[in-house]
């Protein structure tokens, strides 16, 4: 995994080129990733976490960037707008440029028996602590929707 400011270089670099290109939706995708990372950072930092927000945190927010535009591009098309839509479908390919490449769904199942099997886990009540260590070590690469389900069909069998 990347190290944070790694992360950080490469996203400024990146606006620094598409600024040259005249990339407008481009410029203003990873201005809005480096605001949110900036906000993160604000927020580490009255935690007393001087150094600001580590690398799974801000592939964490980037998760969260695609989900919310794959919702929005989702409303866009129920509602007419395929143009919105696949605007926001562009954003999301951006956005994801600097995230892992995320684990195919046999992987995830392969990853998560290993951390059950590992952890020692046997009931519902240590779901957490797998999905802790899942997002802790995954971060950016797994839907941690699909992987909750998948935690709960490994205890509860």
């Amino acid at each position: 995994m990347p190290a944070a400011d790694d992360m950080r270089t490469r996203i400024n670099d990146a606006t620094k080129t598409a600024m040259k290109e005249k990339d407008r939706l481009r410029v203003s995708t990873l201005r809005l990733i480096t605001a949110a990372v900036k906000d993160r950072d604000i927020s580490a930092r009255a935690e007393d976490r001087c150094e600001g927000i580590t690398t799974a945190e801000i592939l964490s927010l980037l998760a969260k960037m695609v989900k919310q535009r794959e919702e929005s591009a989702k409303t866009y098309e129920d509602n007419g707008r395929p143009e919105l839509a696949e605007r926001e479908r562009e954003e999301i390919e951006i956005i994801r440029e600097f995230m892992p490449q995320p684990l195919s769904d046999e992987e995830m199942k392969a990853v998560i028996a290993g951390l059950v099997e590992e952890s020692g886990a046997t009931c519902l009540k240590n779901m957490g602590q797998i999905m802790g260590q899942l997002k802790k070590d995954y971060a950016g690469r797994v839907d941690m929707g699909k992987a909750g389900a998948v935690v709960k069909q490994h205890l509860c069998s």
